[in-house]
């Protein structure tokens, strides 16, 4: 009786498959920590020349991801030049806050 011919994959693990299928998984393992900052003085005066503002509009009027965006309208509560007017679970109205 003739050999049979083995599909690919089984081919790969006899010669030593797994060496690189455990290479690939520690590359992927590793993560990179991406520090995304947002311009202030851009978003000062976009804040200041809107009525009002959500984080969804601030993070796409300046091209920075939500998560940027939420981190900026937190810290400008807390300095006093918006203030939170409505919203709800986590999708917040703010209102700058007249001077």
């Amino acid at each position: 009786m003739g050999s049979k011919n083995k599909s690919v994959s089984s081919s790969e693990k006899s010669q030593g498959g797994k060496d690189k299928a455990k290479k690939d998984k520690k590359e992927h393992s590793e993560k990179k920590e991406v520090a995304v900052f947002i311009n202030e003085d851009e978003a000062g005066k976009i804040i200041k020349s809107s009525k009002a503002i959500t984080i969804q509009d601030l993070a796409r009027q300046t091209n920075v991801k939500i998560s940027t965006a939420n981190a900026f309208l937190k810290k400008a509560v807390t300095e006093g030049t918006v203030k939170k007017v409505g919203g709800f679970s986590g999708h917040y109205i703010y209102q700058p806050i007249s001077q």
